[in-house]
């Protein structure tokens, strides 16, 4: 009998980014390049323990943006473009490399990759990326969850009204794409307020991932600390991430993605070639990143880096898939007579972590999920939804506000560099919830215009933007893209009000915003009575 669980769950974000005017652009590229280096690679991994018969049982969240993006023709078409550029360029490597003993076989590599890339999504999964996941899910090998409709960041929101309809929403769009509705939720950024929870109830959400603190502070204090989930009053079960299954991943001092044989990700040929011989592998003459990095991390303090050994990466993707087993071994070992009750170890990280961060990933987890279907292992991979048919009876407890950001709290969204963002935000919130109230029989251009603007507050609710005003990685970007969607919000609210919609501009917006096409602005309205309707 195992002694203990292991959950993991990968959750994979992106901002919605959708440009008509731009043909090829840095932000679209987030998409792209997580396309090609984990959601295809994540995918193949997974449909081969399927086809091999080995149980994957892992968690997938997938945000609604996300989900949207990647149901988009018109990205679909870029995406297969942008790929057409990678092999041209690829091509020109193994050309200009020929007879380099170190590198040409890492050209070769590149190109090989991006074939098969290309032959994956466009004969394989014919372009859709996400009936290949309601397939893992509905063959038990997967559990697909969902998050907030735009990742807005809900502890900050000023209206419960507001945070119904991020949640709803996003329920919603799962459903759309996948028929049935999420057992779990992942709260944006681990983010929890307890106005969130009875929406998550009414809608038929079971469970949620919070940060370690967040249950252990929990009143009363948690008895298995963050080895069992507690029960919130609303009974839904939270489960707190375990702490040393993170720092073995995430730590920039111990985590294995830090290892010196690993690629390095920021020495790339999209800044050490010359701008004309990459050519349309950058978008606008712009250096970016491309995905083709001949280095490996070597030694992090120091900017020296030695070729890239893909085989001795393997080799320590697998030793280190073994490493993880044998700690959650230990730490299983250790809790079970502790607390008489098998614990089990939470293991939520970014999905984008696994291929395009750590380009090992894929293969790490896979390893893992091989190791412990074929070796003898004390602990017992499940999904979380799972955990109640060993433990049905939990502990009853109040989590307490938290996120998983830097102190683990609201700093990251809410400091020097973003707070201005919230006194609009809020006067939006409160505006649409008068307009849901005020235009609850709306119908014809009036509906639509209300519908639009439904999408820009969501939209300018997201919490990437004050995320990245707080990186500083493409600042401007971030707040462009703010205050955009609320001017476009305040523009709609006044047109709506003064009863002059203006038929070109709703338009043009419901061309270039496009996301939750099903969407109905009175999710909005402050009327319980309403909100149930729209439900």
């Amino acid at each position: 009998m195992a002694k203990g669980f292991l959950s993991i769950v990968l959750h994979a974000h992106l901002p919605f980014v959708k440009h008509l005017d731009a043909e090829d652009c840095l932000e679209q590229r987030w998409l792209f390049q997580a396309i090609t280096e984990t959601y295809i690679p994540l995918l193949n991994k997974l449909l081969k323990l399927a086809e091999d018969s080995l149980p994957g049982k892992i968690t997938i969240s997938l945000s609604p943006p996300l989900l949207e993006m990647l149901a988009d023709s018109l990205l679909q078409e870029r995406y297969m473009k942008h790929l057409e550029h990678l092999i041209e360029l690829a091509e020109k490597e193994t050309v200009r490399l020929r007879g380099d003993i170190n590198l040409e076989p890492l050209a070769r590599m590149y190109l090989n990759r991006f074939k098969q890339t290309y032959s994956d999504y466009v004969d394989r999964f014919k372009r859709n990326l996400i009936q290949p996941w309601a397939t893992l899910e509905s063959e038990g090998y997967v559990e697909l969850s969902t998050s907030a409709a735009t990742h807005a960041y809900l502890p900050l929101m000023l209206t419960k009204e507001s945070i119904r309809a991020q949640v709803r929403t996003g329920i919603n769009t799962f459903r759309r794409h996948f028929g049935h509705t999420p057992r779990g939720f992942w709260l944006p950024e681990c983010a929890y307020t307890p106005d969130v929870e009875q929406v998550l109830k009414q809608e038929g959400v079971e469970y949620f991932v919070m940060e370690t603190h967040g249950v252990l502070f929990s009143t009363p204090r948690p008895r298995f600390g963050y080895h069992a989930p507690v029960v919130t009053p609303t009974g839904l079960l939270v489960f707190a991430r375990d702490p040393d299954c993170s720092k073995q991943v995430w730590s920039a001092d111990e985590g294995y993605p830090g290892d010196p044989w690993y690629r390095e990700y920021y020495r790339d040929v999209g800044y050490d070639l010359p701008l004309d011989y990459l050519g349309e592998a950058l978008p606008n003459n712009t250096r970016v990143p491309i995905g083709i990095k001949y280095y490996r991390v070597t030694d992090r303090r120091s900017e020296y880096k030695d070729f890239y050994r893909p085989d001795v990466a393997r080799h320590r993707a697998w030793e280190h898939a073994g490493n993880f087993i044998f700690w959650r071994n230990k730490e299983a070992e250790f809790w079970k007579d502790v607390y008489d009750r098998r614990p089990v170890m939470v293991a939520p990280y970014d999905a984008e972590l696994f291929g395009h961060w750590w380009y090992e990933g894929p293969l790490f987890l896979d390893n893992l999920l091989r190791r412990m279907a074929q070796e003898k292992q004390h602990v017992k991979p499940i999904t979380l939804s799972q955990y109640r048919e060993y433990y049905p009876v939990n502990q009853p407890a109040e989590p307490s506000v938290s996120s998983w950001g830097y102190k683990g709290y609201h700093e990251v969204w809410l400091e020097q560099s973003n707070h201005w963002i919230y006194r609009h935000l809020h006067h939006c919130e409160m505006s649409m919830a008068q307009l849901s109230e005020d235009f609850k029989h709306a119908t014809g251009l009036a509906e639509r215009a209300l519908n639009q603007a439904a999408r820009e507050l969501m939209l300018a609710q997201a919490s990437d933007w004050p995320f990245i005003m707080k990186s500083g990685t493409v600042h401007q970007y971030a707040v462009n893209r703010f205050v955009t969607h609320i001017g476009r919000f305040l523009k709609l609210a006044s047109q709506v009000e003064a009863g002059a919609v203006d038929p070109g501009f709703l338009k043009h917006l419901e061309h270039t915003d496009t996301i939750f096409p099903d969407i109905d602005f009175r999710i909005f309205a402050a009327s319980t009575q309403d909100a149930e309707k729209v439900s």
